[in-house]
C-alpha cells in the first residue's frame, strides 16, 4: 500500500494576491499593534504563505501620532543612534519621539524590527504607509478595515 505524499505548494511571486488593509491606531498599544502589522505585511496571515517570497499585503496606519505605550515606557524607553563620529551616541525618549515632528517613527521602528532583514524585508517594509493624521491618499485602492483591538481582545489569555 502506497503511502500518501504530503506536498507543500510554494507560492511564486507572480502568483501573489495583494491586498490593502488600514488600521487606526487611535489607543492601540505599540507592541501589540507592531505585532500584528508585521505578520500582514510578511503574509503570515495567508494559508499560501511562503518564507522567502513577499506574499504580505500593503497596510496602511492612521492616527499613528495617537498610539499608546504602557508602564513607564513613554518616559524609560529611549532610541539611540549614533552620529558616526567617537562618542557621538545619541539617545532620545519615545514620549519626545511622539510629541516631535514625526511621531510615526516609533510604530515604523517597531514594526521594521520585527521584520526579518535583508532585501526581502526591505521589499515588505516599503508595504507599510504611516500617516499621523486621519488623512491618507490611498482611498482609490478600497483598503479592508484591520480591527487590532479586536483581534488582541480575542488572543488575550483568560478572555
Amino acid at each position: 500500500m502506497k503511502a500518501l505524499m504530503k506536498t507543500t505548494k510554494s507560492v511564486k511571486p507572480y502568483e501573489v494576491e495583494k491586498k490593502w488593509h488600514i488600521v487606526d491606531a487611535t489607543d492601540l498599544v505599540v507592541g501589540r499593534a507592531a505585532v500584528v502589522i508585521a505578520n500582514v505585511l510578511r503574509g503570515k496571515h495567508k494559508t499560501s504563505f511562503t518564507p522567502h517570497v513577499d506574499c504580505g499585503d500593503n497596510v496602511i496606519v492612521i492616527n499613528a501620532d495617537k498610539i499608546k505605550f504602557t508602564g513607564k515606557k513613554l518616559a524609560d524607553k529611549i532610541y539611540y543612534k549614533h552620529t558616526g563620529y567617537a562618542g557621538g551616541i545619541k539617545g532620545i525618549t519615545a514620549g519626545k519621539v511622539l510629541e516631535g515632528r514625526f511621531p510615526e517613527r516609533v510604530l515604523e521602528k517597531a514594526v521594521e524590527r520585527m521584520i526579518p532583514r535583508g532585501p526581502l524585508g526591505r521589499d515588505q517594509m516599503r508595504n507599510l504607509r504611516i500617516y499621523k493624521g486621519s488623512e491618507h491618499p490611498h482611498e482609490a485602492q478600497n483598503p479592508e478595515v484591520l480591527d487590532i483591538a479586536a483581534m488582541n481582545r480575542k488572543n488575550k489569555v483568560g478572555a
